[in-house]
């Protein structure tokens, strides 16, 4: 059976961090804040492979308030939401995601982040699909406050066993 799943993450932007997205650090002025290092690519695509599946957030499987995981690499978060759909009998196909930030320019990066997606996703980079856009100078994300990621998720599961009626 195809599901599919919708994943969302926002980051403040901040002094004294390093910007990490889809698994590269980035040169930038900023940084994005967060338990991990806040990588909303990341958080989005985890989502929305869980998501997927039917299961809970990332928050569930790694809390804010765990201080063993301060500072995790976000694509170990990415390998654990595939593990959790394999352990379902379950199968990524494919993600789609967008970064919605005014600055800096991705571009340049996104073969790169593609890569690393792709060998934590366990997925060819011909599978992922990786977008940046503007918020058009509106908003907290216009004004640079921080960056935003949404992702969807295309995952192939069995099919549900169905109890017999009575």
């Amino acid at each position: 059976m195809i599901r599919t799943g919708i994943g969302y993450d926002v980051h403040r932007l901040v002094e004294g961090r390093k910007l990490v997205l889809g698994g590269v650090e980035i040169p930038h002025s900023l940084g994005l804040d967060g338990h991990s290092d806040a990588d909303v690519l990341c958080h989005a695509i985890a989502d929305a492979v869980l998501g997927a599946a039917g299961l809970p957030d990332i928050g569930h499987y790694f809390p804010p308030g765990d201080e063993s995981i301060r500072g995790i690499n976000s694509l170990e978060i990415l390998r654990r939401a595939v593990a959790e759909i394999t352990a379902l009998g379950g199968t990524l196909n494919n993600v789609d995601a967008t970064l919605i930030a005014e600055r800096p320019k991705i571009l340049p990066h996104v073969p790169l982040m593609k890569e690393r997606l792709a060998a934590a996703l366990s997925l060819a980079p011909s599978q992922i699909g990786l977008k940046a856009t503007t918020n058009e100078t509106l908003g907290f994300l216009g004004r640079q406050e921080g960056m935003a990621a949404l992702a969807t998720a295309c995952i192939e599961m069995p099919h549900p066993t169905t109890p017999p009626s009575s």
